[in-house]
């Protein structure tokens, strides 16, 4: 006799963190339940016009937000950023390109470089 294996599932918030979408911007009945992989792979292969609204539009959660700004999520902190932004916010902080972003921005890009560097050397 075989036991039946039990489909894997996980909790909408660790859906969404995959998925790369604000969960409180999600639908109630993503909110509501759980989500298998099967359910899962199909929202990332065919994403429904909800999913690929959020995506495009937002509002995106700090990691997204942080990468579409070239900061560190610690930086969008310092920068006074809490909350999810939309894509048009995000356009308009980098337009505006206050001080904060841009001392965060060429931290990130000293990370970078300094990573790169210890990178380079420790393949040669």
């Amino acid at each position: 006799m075989t036991a039946q294996k039990t489909p894997q599932t996980m909790k909408p918030a660790t859906a969404a963190k995959k998925l790369g979408v604000y969960l409180e911007a999600t639908p109630a009945e993503f909110r509501a339940g759980t989500v298998s992989r099967d359910e899962l792979n199909a929202l990332q292969n065919d994403p429904p016009e909800w999913l690929r609204d959020l995506r495009r539009n937002g509002p995106h959660p700090r990691p997204v937000v942080a990468a579409k700004l070239g900061v560190s999520i610690g930086g969008l902190a310092r920068g006074g950023v809490t909350e999810a932004l939309t894509t048009d916010q995000i356009e308009a902080l980098k337009a505006e390109n206050p001080t904060w972003l841009q001392r965060e921005r060429e931290t990130q890009a000293e990370v970078r470089r300094e990573a790169a560097r210890l990178n380079a050397e420790k393949n040669d």
